[in-house]
């Protein structure tokens, strides 16, 4: 069902271990051509567009592309009372995580009278994306909404794609978890016709609508399918962006002290989400990974998703790479950058601490993804295919700015004057030395010294 990969023996460089490792191939180039009329029917078009994209993309017509507060109440009130429960638990740990992540301000005293002080600005408003095709995210609502709030946005506005069984609003589950963190601007759009509302905001067509139903945001974040990656491309400058989120994956790497059903658990879990999600073991053991193949084949089988999940696993993006040890095994999986990344090994708490690349990291048997999608308190929306190379995961720092403020006195300024001209011609700007000078020299206006 899961190819194989047999590193043993083998000395790559960081280059070639990215070329043999497997990785979903993701065309956002093509999607993106796809995806630019839909921007500018948007743009044009306004709430029109968006009802005839619903129509021609989720088969179904909205009446109401912002959901009214009534429905975000009844899905509250409808909510099942152990899923309301998991969802609250679920809010709590994130904020608490997520409250921890407030970057402080600080002031540095470089002489006195010369001070440079960081403030950290939070975005006035954004835009959270979550997807709603194969299956629903209430989970990205919390991921999402408590992150930016813990940031002190002002405004958030949620888009979740309309579902024909629910009336053409979003799902009732994804409207409840909005409802329980009192967010209420929340819209049924999906796809890239949602990320090009939130870029540039949409005039209303329909009494219901407004005059404007939607403004625009400052930053859209949130996953979704590569459709939703080449709009956000397409987008970026015009608004911030969190990352061109692709399919999502999991790597595990695992020595023969890892119990093979956990590790195949693990993998059918994630292969779950998508055909394109990718699946992969890294270990030295052989025994664990004919153990892991076979429990695979027996839980891929048996779960309800079965053909979903057969399609990743036996996908060119899913594999069970064998290693000389696991000193090779982390320089794999370094070099693969995953999403998700489980460590299931002997002193797992030691070797996370040299992992260089991933979105988050799991140590230990009891630590497993699903942990992470749901209730550890860290954040889910992660960066995918390597991009964990450059890039983290969903958090405060997504929603706020650095700004400094300067502030030098007179005599401040005059200590660093001459140095500050000299630079300035050496650049060939003396207008820039100049602008120094002026305040220490008398003017034609003020007949004294500033």
């Amino acid at each position: 069902m899961i190819q194989r990969i047999d590193l043993r023996g083998r000395t790559l460089s960081r280059r070639e271990l990215t070329d043999v490792l497997p990785r979903t191939e993701v065309r956002v180039e093509d999607a993106a051509e796809r995806v630019a009329p839909i921007i500018a029917q948007v743009r044009e078009h306004g709430a029109a567009a968006l009802r005839d994209l619903a129509e021609r993309f989720d088969g179904v017509r909205p009446e109401h592309l912002r959901v009214p507060p009534a429905a975000l109440a009844a899905a509250l009130e409808g909510l099942d009372p152990d899923v309301r429960a998991g969802l609250e638990e679920a809010i709590r740990r994130v904020r608490a995580v997520h409250a921890a992540q407030r970057p402080a301000e600080h002031t540095v005293e470089l002489a006195d009278g010369a001070r440079v002080r960081q403030r950290w600005i939070p975005v006035r408003r954004v835009g959270l994306y979550v997807p709603g095709g194969l299956a629903v995210y209430p989970s990205t609502v919390v991921m999402n909404a408590v992150a930016a709030q813990e940031a002190g946005v002002s405004e958030l506005v949620v888009t979740s794609p309309p579902q024909r069984e629910n009336a053409g609003l979003p799902h009732p589950t994804v409207l409840a978890a909005c409802a329980l963190l009192g967010v209420d601007e929340v819209y049924a759009v999906g796809g890239a016709q949602a990320v090009a509302m939130l870029a540039y905001g949409a005039r209303g067509t329909e009494p219901q609508d407004g005059d404007v139903l939607c403004e625009p945001v400052d930053v859209v974040t949130g996953p979704g399918n590569v459709y939703v990656a080449a709009a956000k491309r397409l987008v970026r400058g015009v608004v911030g962006i969190d990352a061109e989120a692709g399919p999502t994956e999991i790597a595990v790497l695992a020595d023969d002290t890892a119990d093979a059903d956990h590790v195949a658990a693990d993998l059918v879990s994630q292969a779950e989400h998508d055909p394109m999600a990718a699946a992969v073991l890294v270990t030295p053991s052989t025994a664990l990974a004919d153990a892991v193949e076979a429990r695979v084949e027996v839980r891929a089988r048996a779960t309800k998703h079965a053909e979903r999940v057969a399609e990743a696993l036996e996908g060119t993006q899913s594999a069970v790479v064998l290693v000389d040890d696991l000193e090779q095994g982390l320089e794999v999986v370094d070099a693969y950058g995953a999403e998700h990344l489980e460590l299931q090994t002997a002193d797992a708490a030691a070797l996370a601490d040299r992992v260089q690349s991933a979105g988050a990291i799991f140590v230990g048997p009891y630590a497993p993804v699903s942990l992470g999608d749901y209730m550890a308190g860290s954040n889910h929306v992660l960066p995918t295919g390597g991009s964990a190379h450059s890039s983290s995961g969903l958090g405060v720092h997504s929603f706020v700015r650095a700004v400094h403020v300067v502030e030098y006195s007179r005599d401040a300024l005059g200590e660093l004057a001459d140095r500050i001209v000299a630079v300035a011609d050496a650049e060939d700007l003396p207008a820039h030395g100049e602008a120094v000078r002026a305040r220490f020299e008398t003017t034609a206006t003020d007949g004294e010294h500033a």
